[in-house]
């Protein structure tokens, strides 16, 4: 059986979410399939996963290609426990955690954040700051409905489904990350964001959108996201809406050396968590409003913004050694 073959049996067999579902099947057909996916399972060598992690080093992040190496294990594990390899020829290939923290470069300046809101569709200008000035992922801010707003709090209940743009597709709205159905958390939304909520849904009147939620019971809210147009689906999904942000970038100049998107959905958070944590909010806040699946994910990605720790750390660390300095 080739690797390609059993790879994609293999995910077949995953219990995961829509959204994981997709991301594994999305790496396993632009990374393992082109390197090794017409070799046999019992082909396979240490030294081939050895050249297929430098190779995906070359194109990934350190702790994206620590995170991808876990899934090719799991893929050669699972060959291994159903006696379709004798050996696995991951065993003794070092995956070393990568660094999460976010790079400065990573996050987007106020008025960077300015240049999106101003050139992106107007249609997802409203994005821009419910992810930048309330911390929600691209695929919650999709999902946003008139119910979300409630006395100053944005309740964050649903995200969109990564199949929602299909018109066979009936569970468009998923719950959320980390989270089972039922489960929400709740955001502080600045006034001036609740004025931006409003004003976006006088300008683009939300639409009702009927979907099932897990147990196949009926449910609607009136989401702002729906397509206007013929022809575009029933709802934008993350990979969809990343087509309109990339094409903002470009028109605000937000490009790097080589004309790629500096930025990408997910630095609008960034900028969110950097901001408040830059203000003295808690990590543990930052925590929950971001939906982190533990405060440990928070500090590990943005515990070296927090500049009172730092500031704390010059103190004791002066005062305990040079007592009598300044």
């Amino acid at each position: 059986m080739t690797v390609r073959a059993y790879a994609l049996d293999w995910l077949s067999r995953r219990e995961v979410r829509d959204s994981t579902y997709a991301n594994y099947k999305g790496f396993i057909e632009k990374y393992v399939i082109p390197r090794i996916g017409r070799k046999t399972l019992a082909g396979v060598s240490k030294v081939d996963i050895e050249h297929f992690k430098i190779s995906i080093g070359k194109e990934l992040s350190p702790s994206t290609v620590y995170d991808r190496m876990k899934l090719v294990k799991h893929i050669f594990w699972s060959a291994l426990e159903e006696k379709r390899i004798q050996e696995d020829p991951t065993k003794g290939v070092k995956n070393v955690f990568g660094s999460r923290a976010v790079d400065d470069d990573e996050i987007p300046t106020l008025a960077e954040v300015r240049l999106l809101h101003e050139h992106i569709s107007p249609q997802y200008k409203l994005t821009i700051w419910l992810q930048g000035a309330a911390g929600l992922r691209v695929s919650e801010a999709l999902a946003f409905h008139t119910g979300c707003l409630r006395d100053g709090v944005i309740r964050v209940r649903w995200q969109i489904s990564s199949k929602a743009h299909r018109q066979d597709c009936k569970t468009r709205l998923v719950p959320l990350k980390h989270r089972d159905e039922g489960e929400y958390r709740d955001v502080p939304a600045a006034s001036s964001l609740c004025d931006e909520i409003q004003a976006h849904a006088k300008l683009w009147e939300p639409i009702p959108l009927t979907f099932q939620n897990a147990a196949g019971k009926a449910r609607q809210v009136q989401v702002f996201f729906a397509p206007r147009e013929r022809g575009k689906g029933v709802m934008p999904t993350a990979n969809t809406y990343s087509y309109h942000f990339r094409k903002a970038c470009k028109a605000a100049g937000l490009v790097d050396a080589e004309g790629k998107p500096r930025y990408h959905p997910h630095s609008l958070r960034h900028f969110f968590a950097s901001t408040a944590l830059a203000a003295g909010i808690p990590i543990h806040e930052v925590s929950r409003w971001l939906g982190h699946k533990s405060i440990q994910t928070t500090v590990d990605i943005y515990g070296h913004l927090v500049p009172e720790a730092w500031d704390r750390c010059r103190s004791l660390i002066q005062t305990a050694m040079w007592p009598g300095g300044t």
